[in-house]
C-alpha cells in the first residue's frame, strides 16, 4: 500500500510528503510559441491541439508573469483554501522554446513572487538542450523544479499521424538527459489516439516504467472543435476508440497494475470546458470524480499500482 492506505502512488500524497502541506499550481501563459507551429519544426501544430481549451481565464501573454500569478493565487484561494504555497506552472505551448537568457528572466520573475515555491515547466522533447537543463538545475538547487514533457504516444506512426513533429526516441533521449542533470521529470500520455488499441496501450506500461520519470499524467482523447482531428472525427476518416466510462475505469486499473509503483500519478483523465468538445461520452464528470471511481475499482478488484510490475 501507499501513503494513507491508497492503492496507487497519488499526487496529493506526494505533494504533502514533499512540502508538508498542500501546494497548488498556478498556470502561466508566458507568450511562448511551439516549434511545430512557428516553422522551426513544422506548421499547424498537433492535430488534436487547441491551447484555449485548457488555458485558465486569468492566463494571458498580455499580462506580465507576476500579474498572472497573483490573479491565479486569488482564483485558487477560493477553491483550495488549504494551499500552503504555489508552483508557477509554465503551461501554454512550449515553455523552453527560447534562448537561455530569456528563460532565465521569465523563470526568475515567477520565483520572485511571494508564495511561489518552485516551477513546473511544460515543454516538448525537441525544445531542450544542455544549456537549458543547466539553468534549470541551478534553479533546482534552491527551488522545486520539474520538467513536464508532452510525449503523448509510444507509437512512432501515431506521432507522425498527429503531426507531433518529434519521435518517441527524442522523448526518451530528452527524459534521460533531464534525469542526468538531477532534475525531476514528468510525462504526459493520451489514450485513444486514432488507430491505436487497448492492447498496445497496456504494453506501454513496461516502456514507461523503464524511463527515469518521477510523475505521469494520463488523458483520455477528447475531440476539440476547430482542430484537424475534429474534422477527421466528423468526416470518419480515421478510426477512433472512444472509451465508455466503465471501460476506461477498468483499463486504467489494468494499466496501473503494470506500472512501476515508484511513478507518481498526477492525473488519470483530462478536463476541457464542454463548449470546446465535439464528443462528450462521460457527460460533465470532473477529473477528481474519475479518479475516485478508479480508486474504488482498485479496492473492488483488491489490486494496486505495480501488482503485475516485473
Amino acid at each position: 500500500m501507499f501513503e494513507n492506505g491508497r492503492r496507487y502512488n497519488a499526487y496529493s500524497d506526494y505533494f504533502k510528503k514533499t512540502f508538508g502541506a498542500r501546494v497548488q499550481k498556478v498556470a502561466i501563459n508566458a507568450g511562448f510559441s511551439c516549434p511545430n507551429r512557428d516553422g522551426s519544426v513544422g506548421r499547424g501544430g498537433c492535430t488534436y491541439c487547441n491551447n484555449e481549451a485548457f488555458n485558465p481565464s486569468y492566463c494571458s501573454p498580455q499580462k506580465d508573469i507576476r500579474t498572472q500569478i497573483l490573479e491565479g493565487m486569488e482564483f485558487h484561494a477560493q477553491r483550495y483554501r488549504r494551499a500552503n504555497g504555489y508552483l508557477a506552472f509554465f503551461q501554454a505551448f512550449s515553455n523552453t522554446h527560447a534562448d537561455v537568457e530569456h528563460l532565465r528572466r521569465l523563470y526568475n520573475e515567477a520565483l520572485s513572487v511571494e508564495g511561489i515555491r518552485g516551477l513546473v515547466i511544460a515543454t516538448r522533447p525537441d525544445c531542450i538542450d544542455e544549456q537549458k537543463l543547466e539553468l534549470l538545475a541551478q534553479l533546482a538547487q534552491r527551488y522545486y523544479v520539474i520538467v513536464e514533457y508532452g510525449v503523448e504516444s509510444c507509437n512512432e506512426a501515431t506521432l507522425r499521424r498527429i503531426n507531433r513533429g518529434h519521435t518517441f526516441q527524442q522523448a526518451v533521449d530528452a527524459i534521460n538527459l533531464t534525469h542526468q542533470y538531477g532534475l525531476k521529470t514528468a510525462a504526459h500520455f493520451i489514450f485513444g489516439l486514432p488507430e491505436e488499441t487497448i492492447e498496445e496501450w497496456l504494453s506501454w506500461a513496461k516502456i514507461i516504467s523503464a524511463l527515469p520519470i518521477d510523475n505521469i499524467k494520463f488523458h483520455q482523447l477528447q475531440i476539440i472543435r476547430g482542430t484537424q482531428m475534429g474534422r477527421e472525427y466528423l468526416n470518419h476518416t480515421l478510426s477512433f476508440h472512444e472509451f465508455e466510462l466503465n471501460e476506461y475505469i477498468n483499463f486504467m486499473v489494468d494499466f496501473l497494475e503494470r506500472l512501476s509503483p515508484r511513478i507518481v500519478v498526477e492525473r488519470f483523465s483530462g478536463e476541457v470546458p464542454p463548449r470546446f468538445l465535439l464528443n462528450k461520452p462521460w457527460g460533465t464528470l470532473r477529473a477528481t470524480q474519475v479518479a475516485a471511481m478508479i480508486e474504488r475499482r482498485l479496492e473492488e478488484r483488491n489490486t494496486f499500482q505495480g501488482r503485475l510490475f516485473a
